[in-house]
């Protein structure tokens, strides 16, 4: 009866108390969450009852298993399998114990500045950081787990003897993935590009959505994701529309007929703008920029207050300007001229060389006589 019940008081008596103990931490959690209402630290802390109890099971299991006077022949396996669950949960705690505290003091700063750039730039560097320390406590606890065999203690002395060939060796094999590292570490802390900044990279439009420390994915207008890696940010020029202030100046072309009427056209601009909600009233234009024997071409220039709203701006007059054109002045569209050209006076063309030149449609005099 004994070898039943030791081992039922050992294992469920460990249960049970990792339960109710995790039980009670979570209710102080929510009391303090509930108390401290302008901050998420406690809320956020909660994501980590899992990790939190399977660390007080293990930890608990791995000091009183000898006292279960169970699987004794398996004594050693069982104990090693306890330590590494005991070792992975932990760093599981400790990784989400300092997400929660990053998190929490990013929520305080974004509340605390009204800059939207900047806000962005700490994101970027906070998302980073928390990857980094992410690899750190993964790279340690790996490190942990391997040292609890004893053939890897006894190889650590050789291979310590072998770290610098090894080392060499590696950084040669791995030279791209250093060198995309080091430039997510320099796009984080160099504000190059933040996430949220829209940004042309290969003609494509988009917003930057993630930025790891290997690569970077950027999501086009047509929500397609590009992925690239972010060493091409430090070595290759692109756009950022977000940098410094997102106010942006559009543009809209039209080719139209020489008879297009310039004023009208500005003053209907005028009109499109202070009906287009997006438009931020800093300025407007309308200029001739071009002109070719069947066109000329009409350029309008328009504000917004960011990448998004210039694009809501640009089609806007654009469809709009074209729309009126065609209602009120259809003479003003490109058209394939058919008709006999205009003659001078007299219908004489000159000539190139100043002599006397030739009616219009006389026949060119050739040969003799």
């Amino acid at each position: 009866m004994e070898n039943v019940l030791r081992p039922l008081v050992v294992v469920g008596g460990s249960v049970v108390l990792t339960l109710l103990i995790g039980w009670a931490t979570d209710l102080l959690l929510r009391k303090a969450d509930a108390r401290h209402s302008e901050t998420a630290l406690w809320g956020l802390l909660r994501r980590a009852r899992i990790p939190y109890q399977l660390v007080l099971c293990s930890a608990m299991l791995r000091g009183s298993y000898d006292q279960a006077e169970v699987l004794l022949g398996h004594r050693v396996a069982v104990g090693q399998m306890l330590t590494l669950v005991l070792i992975g949960s932990t760093a599981w705690l400790v990784v989400r114990i300092a997400a929660a505290i990053v998190e929490t003091s990013y929520t305080r700063y974004a509340r605390a500045h009204t800059d939207a750039a900047r806000v962005r730039r700490v994101r970027t560097q906070v998302s980073l950081i928390m990857r980094v320390v992410t690899a750190i406590v993964g790279v340690v606890a790996v490190a942990a787990m391997l040292l609890t065999f004893p053939a890897m203690r006894a190889a650590g002395a050789s291979l310590l003897a072998s770290a610098g060939i090894l080392g060499i060796v590696a950084g040669v094999a791995a030279q791209s993935t250093l060198a995309n590292m080091f430039a997510g570490l320099q796009i984080a802390f160099g504000d190059m590009v933040r996430l949220g900044d829209t940004v042309v990279v290969d003609d494509e439009w988009g917003t930057v959505e993630e930025i790891t420390l290997t690569f970077l994915t950027v999501r086009t207008w047509d929500e397609r994701r590009i992925t690239m890696p972010v060493s091409y940010f430090t070595s290759k020029s692109f756009e950022n529309w977000s940098r410094g202030t997102p106010q942006m100046t559009g543009i809209v072309y039209w080719h139209l007929d020489h008879s297009a009427p310039i004023d009208s056209m500005r003053e209907k601009l005028q009109d499109i703008l202070r009906e287009c909600p997006a438009w931020d009233g800093r300025a407007y234009g309308l200029a001739v920029t071009d002109s070719t024997p069947n066109t000329i071409q009409v350029r309008a220039l328009a504000t917004a207050k960011d990448a998004d709203d210039i694009w809501t701006v640009r089609v806007t007059v654009r469809e709009q300007m074209i729309t009126w054109l065609t209602a009120e002045h259809p003479y003003a569209l490109p058209r394939v001229n058919t008709a006999d050209a205009v003659l001078p006076p007299g219908g004489i063309i000159p000539s190139q060389d100043g002599a006397a030149g030739r009616r219009l449609h006389e026949p060119p005099r050739t040969g003799r006589g």
